[in-house]
């Protein structure tokens, strides 16, 4: 029997996919509890209309992304700090700092947990990457100065 699920099922499948299910299981378990519903017409084109929505929004997302992985790809960052006499920074330069200049500098919104880079401690310039999305990265340069 081809069955909508309402809610995720474990070992059958997750909420809103179709799935075939024995005549029983259906009958005796996943129609009462109300964890599935029998496939008809209006089921199957909500189904279809949710599938292209989601389609849309990812396709949508993507390409967000990559316009704003080229807004910022290969351009520096200015960070200023204090350091003692040495050069060597008091503390360190950290990704959220550096996500917020990208943010006043660029306009891009970017998530600091996705930006990879090592210990900034002296002035300099360092390079930093930033995963926006699987496959989608960016190289930003960090200038340290006073």
């Amino acid at each position: 029997m081809k069955l909508i699920l309402k809610q995720d099922v474990k070992g059958l499948g997750k909420k809103g996919e179709m799935v075939n299910a024995s005549d029983g299981y259906a009958r005796n378990f996943l129609l009462p509890r109300g964890l599935a519903s029998e496939v008809n017409a209006r089921l199957l084109n909500e189904l279809k209309n949710r599938e292209q929505a989601e389609a849309y929004r990812k396709e949508a997302e993507l390409k967000t992304a990559q316009e704003a992985a080229e807004d910022i790809d290969e351009k520096t960052v200015r960070i200023s700090a204090k350091a003692g006499q040495s050069g060597k920074l008091f503390g360190s330069v950290t990704s959220k700092e550096i996500a917020d200049a990208i943010k006043s500098e660029f306009g891009v919104e970017v998530d600091k947990r996705k930006i990879t880079i090592d210990d900034i401690k002296n002035y300099g310039t360092y390079e930093a990457e930033i995963k926006i999305l699987p496959g989608i990265t960016a190289k930003v340069y960090v200038l340290v100065s006073e």
